[in-house]
């Protein structure tokens, strides 16, 4: 590989990891299944990829690959036309709008939830993490933390309230800074 050539893709790279967690919650908010939605992200990856050369340095590559992804999932969408369960593309179309104009502020949450995460003492933030795992049982969570469902619950809600909070007063600190 030249050394433009890996410049090249080490750029792709930095650009595509650094959005890659919105461009997936901007798919998962269009394609109704998780397992779709994988599928359908690595469509985007290649895509992104193979048109990498078109996307103009400087330019906003978030934006560029929400545009991308929105025609992947109608691609998606076309291919499983005679599934009940898919929307209409119009309505994808509305959705993708909607949601591409809300990323900004999605994403300003997600930075306050990931600086809320770090205040959590460490043994907490793993159980946090554990009880959110796609696979994950809370019974199994539960009794590993010591607690018994009924009260790992009730933990669960204090620390969901707690971040909640820490992330409104994070937002609310955003919007009157300079």
């Amino acid at each position: 590989m030249s050394p433009a050539e890996t410049e090249r893709h080490h750029r792709f790279l930095r650009s595509f990891t650094a959005h890659e967690p919105a461009i997936r919650a901007h798919v998962r908010r269009l394609v109704p299944a998780r397992a779709d939605a994988d599928d359908v992200m690595q469509e985007i990856s290649v895509v992104l990829w193979e048109k990498f050369d078109s996307f103009r340095d400087g330019a906003d590559f978030r934006a560029w690959a929400f545009g991308v992804a929105r025609f992947e999932v109608l691609a998606w969408l076309r291919d499983r036309g005679r599934d009940r369960l898919v929307l209409d593309e119009e309505v994808i179309a509305k959705i993708a709008e909607e949601t591409t104009a809300e990323e900004p502020r999605l994403q300003r949450q997600r930075d306050a939830l990931e600086h809320c995460m770090k205040k959590v003492p460490a043994d907490q933030r793993d159980l946090l993490m554990q009880a959110y795992q796609p696979e994950s049982r809370i019974q199994e969570v539960a009794q590993g933390s010591g607690r018994t469902v009924a009260g790992f619950y009730q933990w669960l809600h204090r620390m969901r309230k707690l971040l909640l909070d820490c992330i409104r007063r994070a937002m609310t600190q955003e919007e009157v800074a300079p």
